[in-house]
Formats: structure tokens, sequence, C-alpha cells
């Protein structure tokens, strides 16, 4: 019986087979198929399942366009000599030209069409491995054409092909090129057998350094050297799986090397694994390494996260590697969310023990704290409880004594005489119950909802005992008066349609009551969205508005609440963190 995959038994995979399903595909037997030695013209193909390694702490990285695809040398024969064999010329001598040439033909046949009726892609699918196996009635390697010519078909090999570029690069079949990657913490050589014109391909670098010499020494830090393989594998196959710890030193293989598409990879890689659990922390060394090769949107990315989540990188192990210009950044911003401002002192002085920076650099640290924030109990105790404090008291001192005059007079009074349009009096993200509340929503695409709760009237101590109640309402499908249904005149209908997808999740915020005690005081209104990534509910979004304005017009206007795996909700519950904060404004100009 003819063997499987011969002329006489052509094969066909199993339908239903995909990527994940770890099908084989070969190709066996003499004839056209084969060498006539009985050796596989095409190896077999292990097609890996696209989702291996440890949750989110691993992800495989393809480039948008895999690289194009050049056939290895059979076994047993030179590419020259199967170039000669397909176009009945002699090979040149110059065996480095002769297997460029040979490679570049082999890749023309594969991507021109096969007939007037069938068309090949230009490039491999976009995936770990090209196109998915039986996802239609058609042969593995056949799809039917969109152009809708019943006789019209895709024969489509990228898989194979991608196969046999990861072997070259094992076997160093048809090699023209050798790398050698050295360490300085090390005399042995990483030896690489390469071919000059996929490295060319995809690297300049590497086309630049090939252009005169077959063998190449390269120095590289340990850290890129041990993922030296894994680059040159993707250079060779257009994908890599890459760790949290292994981001960093990829990144600088793409850049050093100059291939563009992998160095986009690995920062969008970055960008989204911000908010993965790692042993020692990655955010703030991403944001270090965002800021020596100049990438903004990662800082801005790793900036963001950090301060929308600082109560859980203040506990961690990171927070001891803060950098000084990265710690008055975060100082700056009043976007911070965590427990209380003497929470963030707290881990201030703690930095400041560990680090013990120089005189001027703790003295601007520590006027970037916000007193006034701080109950006058709270201030006292830290008088005469904190070393950092008493060491550096000269140099806040009037700080504190503003902070004490804030709470000893009513807030009219004090901005009579002080400028509180600054940041010492703007209050932080705090999740303390005095300045807003926590409200969970369970299956919020169900109906409406409401709340209501109470927060202090401002953090003065002249105010403690004022209370502001605040009413909440919440709406999964409110439909902007555009899109409202209206009657209608005419006879095909009443009433005009509307889809439930036209509504978007809206959410009012309203204070139930009005006093004169409001007088120079506005209300910024902030509502957290925390969402649960790699098993840790984190903050998503924080959407901000003032008195003027009861709502903000983009809510969750990219949230999908009916479906319950939806990102944003935690075991079907929105889970919303309201936060209400005075904002006092100068009634008053006094002259001195």
């Amino acid at each position: 019986m003819p063997c499987q995959g011969s002329p006489g038994h052509p094969f066909t995979p199993p339908r239903g087979a995909g990527l994940g399903s770890g099908v084989r595909v070969g190709w066996t037997g003499a004839g056209s198929g084969s060498l006539g030695n009985g050796r596989p013209q095409f190896p077999p193909i292990d097609v890996p399942a696209r989702a291996r390694g440890l949750g989110g702490l691993v992800a495989y990285i393809s480039a948008r366009r895999a690289p194009c695809a050049r056939a290895a040398p059979r076994p047993g024969r030179c590419a020259c000599k199967a170039m000669a064999r397909l176009t009945g010329a002699q090979p040149v001598a110059t065996r480095r030209w002769g297997c460029a040439a040979a490679a570049f033909l082999l890749l023309l046949l594969t991507v021109q069409a096969a007939g007037p009726h069938s068309a090949v892609p230009q490039h491999p699918v976009p995936g770990s491995w090209g196109a998915a196996l039986g996802r239609s009635h058609l042969p593995a390697a056949q799809k039917a054409d969109p152009s809708g010519d019943a006789t019209a078909a895709t024969i489509n090999h990228s898989l194979t092909l991608l196969q046999r570029l990861q072997e070259l690069l094992q076997n160093g079949n048809g090699s023209d090129s050798v790398l050698r990657v050295r360490t300085a913490a090390s005399d042995e050589a990483k030896v690489f057998h390469t071919h000059q014109l996929l490295l060319s391909l995809q690297s300049e670098v590497f086309e630049s350094l090939l252009h005169n010499q077959s063998v190449v020494t390269l120095h590289e830090p340990p850290e890129t050297a041990a993922l030296f393989e894994k680059f040159i594998r993707y250079l060779y196959c257009g994908g890599v799986s890459i760790l949290l710890h292994q981001a960093i030193p990829m990144h600088q293989l793409a850049s050093k090397y100059r291939v563009w598409g992998l160095q986009r990879g690995v920062a969008d890689y970055m960008k989204t694994h911000l908010a993965s659990e790692s042993s020692q922390g990655h955010v703030v060394g991403w944001y270090h390494y965002a800021v020596r090769i100049g990438d903004a949107a990662l800082q801005e990315s790793c900036l963001q996260f950090l301060a929308w989540n600082l109560s859980a990188v203040l506990g961690s192990a990171e927070w001891g590697s803060v950098s000084v210009e990265l710690l008055l950044l975060l100082l700056e911003r009043s976007d911070l969310v965590l427990h209380s401002e003497l929470e963030l002192y707290t881990a201030v002085e703690g930095w400041l023990s560990r680090r013990q920076p120089e005189g001027p650099v703790a003295e601007r640290v520590l006027r970037a704290i916000r007193y006034p924030m701080i109950a006058p109990s709270q201030l006292f105790r830290l008088q005469a409880q904190s070393a950092v404090l008493a060491r550096h008291y000269s140099a806040v001192q009037d700080l504190l004594f503003q902070a004490f005059q804030f709470h000893a007079a009513s807030p009219l009074h004090f901005a009579k005489y002080f400028d509180v349009n600054c940041s010492m009096f703007l209050p932080r993200n705090y999740l303390a119950p005095s300045w807003g509340s926590q409200w969970v929503i369970n299956n919020p695409a169900r109906d409406d909802r409401s709340t209501s709760f109470q927060t202090q009237l401002g953090p003065s101590s002249h105010d403690a005992g004022k209370r502001v109640t605040w009413n909440v309402l919440f709406s999964p499908r409110w439909l902007p008066v555009s899109l409202r249904p209206v009657y209608s005149d005419s006879v095909s209908g009443a009433v005009q349609p509307v889809r439930i997808e036209d509504g978007r999740p809206r959410l009012v915020i309203t204070p139930a009551m009005s006093s004169p005690d409001f007088a120079g005081v506005s209300f910024q209104k902030t509502v957290l969205v925390g969402v649960r990534q790699q098993g840790r509910v984190l903050v998503k979004h924080a959407y901000s508005f003032h008195q003027s304005s009861d709502e903000t017009a983009d809510f969750l206007v990219h949230a999908d609440l009916q479906k319950r795996t939806s990102e944003y909700l935690i075991d079907n519950s929105l889970h919303l963190h309201i936060i209400i904060k005075p904002v006092y404004h100068s009634l008053i100009k006094v002259k001195k």
C-alpha cells in the first residue's frame, strides 16, 4: 500500500484539527513527494498549543508579518543543487550567493499563484505558527477564496515553511554565517550557525555585520546572552515566548539589533502585564528602563499604574527600589490612590531611612507631603515620634505650622489670608471611609440601582462634625436624547426601534442637601473602577468630574456589562469606589 502522503495516497489532516490540538502533519514515501530515499520531503510538524506557560506571566510575541519564508535545502542536497534542478541552470561557484538565490527562488515559487484560479497569501497568516488546520471543509492547505468564485481557493503552506525555518536554525543546514556570543563573565562562547539572508531580512545591523565576513563575535551581558537563542529563533520564525523578568533583556536585544517588530511587541507586552504579580515587583524597574531608553508611552503607563495602585506598591518589595525622581513625580500627583496621607508619610519615612539621601533631597521629599490632610492629633504624634521629621524639622516647620492653622480656623476664614488654590490643600484619592464609599453592584446589566452615603464636609478639623449626604444613581443602559424613541406620523410604525446595545452605562452623583457651609468649597467626584487582574483587584480606570457636573460623559463607555466575562466584572459584579474631594477657593483677597 502506498504510504500516507505519497502520490497515490494524498495526505488529508483530520477535520477540526487546529493549532491547539497537537496535530502532526507530514508527507512520506518515494516519488514526487519524497527524495526517493525514503526520507520525508517535509518533516513532521508538531503544531504547538498557543496558550502554554505560566498563566499571565508568559506571553507569546508574534511578528505582525512573519519573516519571509525561505525553504531549506533538502537533506542530502545543497540549496545550489536544488536550484539547478528547478531551473536547469548550473549553480554559481560562490556557495553563499547560490544558497541565497535558491532560497529566494523557492520563496517565489511558494507565494506565486498556483494557477489561474488559486492564490497564496503574500505572507503567513498572523499568529503563532500560521493558519489553523481543519477550519473548513477544504483540505488543510486550501481555503475558499473570498472573491466568491467557487473554483478559486487559497493554497497555504506557511505552517510547513515556518517549521522548515525552525529546523534550519536547529540543524544548521546550509549555514553560511556563524555568530559567536561571548559574555565578560565566561570564556566560553555560544555558537549559532545561521543564514545571512534570513538575518539580513530582519535586521539591518546583522546585514552590515555580515557584509564582508561570515564569522562575527558579539559581546553581550549575561542577561541578554541567556536569551540570544530565543532572539535568533524570532528572526527565523517570527515568534517568541517571554516571561516578566525577560522583558527588559529581550527589548534590549531588539533595540540593539534594530528588530523593530520585536521591540514594539515587547513594549506592548510590558504595558499589558503591569498588573502581573511577581515576587520582587517589576513595574518600578520597567519605569526606570523606559526612562533610560526614552519610551514616553511606557513611562506614562507605568506611572499611571503606580499612581492608581499605590497602596499595593507601598507594601511591596519594589518600593525600596523607587528612585528619587520617581518618588518626587508620584508625590506631585493628586490622583494617587491610597488609604490616607498618613499612610503615604509612613512609606516615605521608611524610604528615607533606607536610602539615606542627601539633606536637600530629603527636605524636598518631606515638603511634598500634604500635611493639612493629616489630622492634628496625628501631626502631634509625628512631631514627637518621627526621627526623620526631627532630623529635618527646620525644613518643614512652616508647613506644619500652616497645617495647624488650617485645622484651627474655619476654611472660609483661612482662605481670606492664605492661598488655598495650591496642591497642599487638595486631597488625593483617599480610600478612608470619611472620604467616600465602596459600592459593589451585583449583576449590573439587570436594571437601575441607587445608593447613598455620607462624607465629611472637608478635611479641616473645624468641620469635623459636619457631614454631606450624597445620592448615586447607576443605569446600565441609559440612552442619550438623540437615541431615545420618538413618535412618528408614518404608517410604518409609531416608535423607532431601539436596541439594548445603543445604551451606555451612566453614573450620576448629586448632593442630597444644600448648606451655607458649602460657601467657598466645591466638590470633585472621583469614581474608581476595580478589576481583577492576575488574581488581584486593581484600579483600571479613574473618572473625575467637578460640582458643576453630576456625571462624566465617558463613564465605562467601552465596557460591555451584558457579558458575564467582561473584564470590568468580578464574579459578575461591578466594583466601584466613589470619592468626594473638597476643593477650597479664595473668596476675598486681603492686601498685606
